[in-house]
């Protein structure tokens, strides 16, 4: 790991002028960035905001560029790593089974009314490490039940959302170990500035310009219309037929949300995207990187699928981890998205692990396990379960990616009368 993490590497320094401004400014520019181009927040929205309590900075900065956009009014609720662990250590057991749906029931009923959504990234990713995975398990699936009615929401796009992230000290030593703490924040916060796009003289402008790119790219995979994706890899590791769910659509970058308006969900985001169907992925694949999930770092992941299911899962490091995660409920072992990304992508270049999907999905192309897009289905935001599952979408309480996408990997478009087109070579665009 420490490979990837043992300086800022010249892919990500700042250009000049925004290298002379100080913090405060820079942080504003991702304030301004989250709340104009990742939500585009309307006149007259509430906006539900969470995030760590050590983001205060940056909550502040963004609750005051979304007033500016004349937000009706900013509710904030924040994490405290500390509190969590405390549950962990002394809660009764039954605390893991449980969940505040009234909670969850309400921050719905908010989305319902027209409330935005943006979550602030930055917890540390190895917090429950040494905590009993059982409970860590069981405490998920309560919060992903509890959940549900919020997240359909926004995994439909009912709502214009986004997330963004801020560096602490407790992820910053796990993407920079070895480093004194306040340095290795300031690195993390460089790199966060430059992979979320707020180093140029007009962000607002150049990510304008970035989702225009992506959306090229998307018009010209819908106008394919694949009937698969064949993944392989120079070495034998990865040989993986993915099949396409029937009218599936691609995504990337911007989109228009059920609310009408447009906003950019992921800040970074480099990827195209789609659903896969549920029952059409054969063979074997491998990760090329590891995966952070629940606080355990899960290596060298190799899964089989038949009929869209895995069949086979081992992993070098966190293996009862995978098969935890791949036995949360029957989707669990089938995929719900699959991603294409270029290694020429600036969180590629940059050679950094962040221990975050955020960003670690944004450095290769991918494969996500779980709950799929209805939204990258023509209609599908407008169907229920079942219509949802004839057409091949998944259905699960995960949605967990990893990557598989590297210098060795060649993508292949399959058509529907089973002829290969190269899409992707070495891992960039043909």
């Amino acid at each position: 790991m420490s490979a990837f993490a043992s300086a800022v590497p010249s892919a990500i320094v700042s250009c000049n002028s925004f290298a002379s401004l100080s913090f405060d400014e820079k942080l504003d520019r991702l304030a301004e960035v989250a709340v104009r181009v990742g939500l585009n927040l309307r006149a007259g929205q509430e906006l539900l905001l969470t995030a760590p309590i050590e983001a205060l900075p940056l909550v502040r900065r963004i609750t005051e560029h979304a007033y500016r956009a004349g937000a009706l009014l900013v509710t904030a609720f924040y994490g405290d790593d500390p509190c969590v662990l405390a549950r962990y250590q002394h809660a009764p057991d039954a605390s893991f089974d449980y969940a505040p749906v009234w909670l969850q029931d309400a921050i719905a009923k908010a989305f319902k009314n027209g409330a935005a959504r943006m979550a602030i990234a930055g917890g540390n990713p190895a917090l429950l490490a040494k905590q009993d995975p059982a409970k860590v398990s069981r405490a998920n699936i309560a919060a992903s039940k509890a959940g549900k009615p919020a997240m359909e929401l926004i995994t439909r796009h009912e709502i214009n959302w986004t997330i963004v992230a801020a560096a602490t000290p407790d992820w910053a030593k796990l993407v920079f170990p070895g480093e004194p703490v306040e340095q290795a924040v300031a690195k993390l916060w460089e790199a966060i500035f430059a992979a979320s796009r707020i180093t140029g003289d007009d962000p607002v402008a150049d990510w304008l310009a970035h989702g225009t790119r992506l959306k090229q790219r998307v018009d010209t995979l819908n106008a394919k219309r694949y009937a698969a994706l064949h993944f392989k890899s120079k070495d034998g590791s990865t040989d993986l037929l993915v099949g396409l769910a029937d009218e599936h659509l691609w995504a990337g970058g911007g989109t228009t949300a059920g609310n009408g308006v447009y906003c950019q969900p992921n800040i970074p985001t480099e990827e195209c995207f789609t659903t896969p169907h549920k029952d059409r992925v054969d063979g074997v694949v491998r990760a090329s990187k590891p995966l952070s999930h629940q606080g355990t770092l899960i290596e060298n992941i190799r899964c089989r699928f038949e009929g869209g299911r895995i069949v086979e899962a081992t992993a070098t490091a966190g293996e009862e981890a995978l098969n935890r995660l791949i036995s949360t409920d029957e989707g669990a072992r089938r995929l719900g998205e699959v991603a294409l990304v270029p290694a020429s992508s600036p969180i590629a270049a940059a050679g950094i692990l962040f221990w975050s999907t955020l960003f670690d999905e944004n450095a290769a192309s991918h494969i996500a396990l779980g709950q799929a897009y209805s939204t990258c289905l023509i209609g599908g935001e407008k169907m229920g379960e079942n219509e949802l599952a004839g057409l091949g979408a998944n259905s699960s309480l995960i949605h967990v990616d990893w990557m598989i996408g590297s210098p060795q990997m060649d993508v292949d478009g399959i058509g529907a009368n089973g002829a290969a087109e190269p899409l992707m070579r070495a891992d960039e665009w043909v």
